[in-house]
């Protein structure tokens, strides 16, 4: 085995990336970079009938996002089938497994045998010691390996500790299927081998597969690579993350309005903890990252976190990247009047992010937070705005459209000087005059403060809007 750390993530392309395999992805990019390794990317897409290219698009589209990069291109487990085939026929050759001619009616009986017995189907080895003189000719046959049958075999698991099984509950697993293609067991094996893998982490449910891949390991006389099992995550209420629980693949975050650095942050801190550190750039994460800050127990995803730190991250954000980004969510979400108002207003929207970041927990909300600027006409109130600029706020507001028009400066001190001086005149609180001001010309329920809204719109466009507000 190389000196150089190697890890992998092997996803299944039969969907989309799903969060907690992205999780699993981050942990082997920290892994690998931490200790100056690198970390390679195996689609293991040998199930044909779920494999799809648009889930392979959508695993690769999902780790670009992420900004978890992977050494070379990515490796398809498909292409190496007769690499793993060559592997099962040589344990063949050496006696390390065997033909089965056991029928598909024998194997219903065992299944059968063992649920009435209250135990687990294990298969009982009746091909493992006979001679293929025994088969009937032309019978069909999967390879099986010959596990140890006594004794038992331990995982050194990084997370979990020394994980023991005993040999008897593991039986001789087919390696081989009748139609001569490789199982999963043995392609993993295989492919960890010839890329050189030295460090496999993913997560718990795969604890009995790492039993049953080490015989395979040992049969071959391969070093076994370090092995870490990571809890799943579950949902907020305890149970494995389902569909009931929402969002489940990486795209669903980012059409959410979830930035990429929030993802890595708190899918990070899901299952590994360095101290009470919770917010963290990936530098440090990957600088912090080692197996002792991995959790034993499943963590609980906790979306109002989430949406708090995500908001963080989009008040530290540069003004023209937030932009691009509310561009592409607009764009993915097929949102055309929102895309085709944020092209127009470039530069407005631009100057407009240091007010309007300071209130967003998603993208999506900075999308429509920034839709004041490029309204459909005639303006569409929402509830709370329309009531703002209504009864006597509406007969201020008819009053204080002359006083704005004779603004000359065109400014904060410009602006704050005239409204002022018509509250003063009026003896009205100045709050009385801004309020229905900024919800007449912005026709939102949140928006940034009146100054910032008036210098945004600009004058004509501003005394437009109240304007169509006064007309009514």
């Amino acid at each position: 085995m190389t000196d150089k750390v190697i890890t992998r993530f092997a996803p299944s392309p039969t969907g989309f990336l799903h969060i907690g395999n992205a999780r699993t992805a981050l942990f082997n990019w920290a892994l690998a970079k931490s200790m100056g390794g690198d970390m390679l990317l195996r689609i293991e897409d040998t199930d044909h009938e779920r494999s799809t290219d648009e889930a392979i698009a959508a695993i690769i589209s999902g780790m670009d996002w992420l900004g978890l990069d992977y050494a070379g291109e990515p490796v398809y487990q498909s292409k190496n089938i007769d690499r793993h085939t060559e592997v099962a026929m040589q344990l063949l050759a050496e006696g390390k497994a065997y033909k089965c001619y056991a029928t598909p009616e024998e194997l219903t009986t065992m299944r059968e045998k063992a649920k009435a017995e209250g135990r687990p189907m294990v298969y009982d080895r009746r091909w493992r010691d006979r001679p293929e003189s025994d088969a009937p000719a032309g019978a069909p046959f999967v390879v099986r390996i010959k596990a140890p049958t006594t004794g038992e075999i331990v995982v050194h698991d990084k997370v979990q500790g020394d994980v023991t099984f005993k040999a008897e509950n593991l039986d001789d697993f087919v390696i081989l299927r009748s139609d001569g293609t490789p199982t999963y067991l043995l392609a993993v094996v295989v492919d960890d081998h010839d890329m050189g893998v030295t460090h496999i982490m993913r997560g718990d449910d795969h604890l009995v597969n790492s039993a049953r891949q080490i015989t395979i390991f040992n049969a071959m006389g391969w070093e076994i690579p370090v092995m870490a099992h990571t809890p799943l995550i579950h949902g907020p209420d305890g149970a494995k993350l389902s569909k009931r629980h929402g969002a489940l693949g990486v795209e669903d975050y980012r059409r959410m309005g979830y930035l990429p650095e929030t993802i890595r942050n708190y899918f990070a801190r899901l299952g590994w903890a360095h101290g009470d550190d919770e917010i963290f750039s990936s530098e440090q994460f990957i600088e912090w990252f080692s197996f002792a800050g991995l959790n034993k127990g499943a963590s609980r995803i906790d979306f109002a976190k989430l949406e708090n730190m995500n908001a963080h991250y989009i008040k530290a954000c540069d003004d023209s990247r937030l932009y691009e980004l509310m561009l592409a969510l607009a764009e993915e979400l097929d949102d055309q009047t929102s895309l085709a108002g944020l092209k127009a207003n470039k530069e407005t929207v631009i100057a407009a992010l240091p007010a309007l970041k300071t209130r967003a927990k998603t993208i999506v909300e900075l999308v429509k937070s920034a839709e004041f600027i490029y309204p459909s006409r005639p303006l569409q109130y929402e509830d709370k705005a329309k009531a703002a600029i209504e009864g006597e706020s509406l007969d201020i507001l008819r009053e204080l459209q002359p006083a704005l028009e004779r603004i000359n400066d065109w400014s904060h001190d410009g602006i704050d000087q005239a409204l002022r001086a018509f509250a003063e005149q009026k003896e009205l609180k100045f709050g009385k005059v801004a309020q229905p001001l900024r919800a007449a010309v912005t026709a939102k329920n949140a928006s940034p403060g009146c100054f910032d809204v008036l210098l945004l719109l600009g004058k004509e466009e501003s005394l437009s809007r109240l304007s169509e507000t006064t007309a009514v």
